[in-house]
């Protein structure tokens, strides 16, 4: 009963951490970087496409995102797609592929997006406090558990839990420092 509890909790928090990570993707610290573009949906034939489908994403310096379709024609639907995502960079093209600069950080911007990283991770920590609580009450509640098993579980649960705010730590401190790179 205990260990399915451990798995479960441990599958839970892992899923947490790589929000997370997915989350810190879409802040933009003045570098180029293809994940910028992850939630960019597309108006390809009807249906909304993510951007990743209809289009290779490079980084050819540290400054420029390239954005080269798939099918040409749909350049400006991927514009439009660019656009309404409101990343805050305009999309330029050349008729094959879409060019976006990112513009440099200023000093204001870098401590708004410091504090927006903060804030992604205190939530997750929230939901990783929450995780530790339910996994602790099912414990409790668990039939045919000395008490001994019990502090033995909740004991694991706070080590799994201890473990995962450190890894929320460290990629909000990387974030962090990439942010404050000029």
């Amino acid at each position: 009963m205990g260990e399915y509890n451990l798995d479960s909790l441990n599958e839970r928090v892992a899923k947490t951490l790589s929000v997370l990570k997915e989350d810190m993707g879409t802040v933009r610290a003045g570098r180029a970087n293809a994940a910028l573009l992850d939630k960019v949906m597309v108006d390809y034939y009807g249906s909304q496409t993510p951007l990743k489908a209809l289009a290779n994403i490079s980084v050819p310096e540290p400054r420029t995102l390239v954005v080269s379709p798939f099918d040409p024609k749909s350049i400006p639907n991927i514009e439009k797609g660019i656009n309404i995502a409101n990343i805050g960079i305009n999309p330029v093209n050349d008729g094959k592929v879409i060019r976006l600069s990112i513009p440099v950080v200023t000093e204001e911007r870098r401590k708004e997006l410091t504090k927006q990283v903060k804030a992604m991770g205190e939530d997750a920590k929230v939901a990783i406090r929450n995780l530790r609580r339910d996994t602790n009450d099912k414990i409790k509640k668990a039939e045919g558990l000395t008490e001994d098993d019990v502090k033995g579980y909740q004991e694991d649960v706070q080590d799994i839990a201890d473990k995962a705010i450190k890894d929320i730590d460290a990629i909000v401190a990387a974030k962090d420092k990439e942010i404050m790179e000029v």
